[in-house]
């Protein structure tokens, strides 16, 4: 189990944050935040719905901010930190961004590539790898999830 720290916390509560703006908004309610050297440089949830676009999940809305933010496609040094484990685009994309670190809130037993279905950040053919770390604030990031499907169930 990883050691998470006061802002590994603090910076998933935002993404939290940004999740439940997805489901006020209709959308599954996923949230992602980018950081650069304690900073948060790009925010995303997810949006295909409103946006009719498929690639428009939280991490790749949240890593078009940070590149556009930072000037460069590649985001060395930088963390992004999602309620929900990261489907296969969205490590891909995460990959090629180069990443330090993804942490994630939530499994996901349907689309989950960091463990769930398969590893995608396990294959060591990958020209670089990041930390992709799971389980943080899961019971919150989970229940959101929970509560919005939930609803759609009634």
């Amino acid at each position: 189990m990883a050691q998470w720290n006061p802002s590994d916390e603090n910076f998933m509560r935002e993404a939290l944050s940004l999740a439940a703006e997805a489901g006020a908004a209709g959308e599954v309610p996923v949230g992602a935040v980018v950081v650069d050297e304690g900073r948060v440089v790009g925010r995303g949830y997810n949006r295909p719905i409103t946006s009719k676009d498929p690639s428009a999940h939280a991490e790749i809305v949240a890593l078009r901010e940070a590149a556009a933010a930072l000037g460069n496609y590649r985001l060395p040094g930088c963390e992004l930190y999602v309620t929900l484990e990261p489907c296969a685009m969205c490590v891909g994309a995460m990959v090629h961004a180069r990443l330090a670190r993804v942490v994630y809130g939530a499994r996901d037993p349907k689309t989950g590539a960091c463990g769930s279905i398969v590893d995608l950040p396990g294959i060591s053919h990958w020209n670089h790898h990041g930390a992709f770390e799971g389980g943080l604030l899961e019971t919150e990031c989970g229940e959101i999830l929970k509560g919005f499907f939930g609803a759609r169930r009634r």
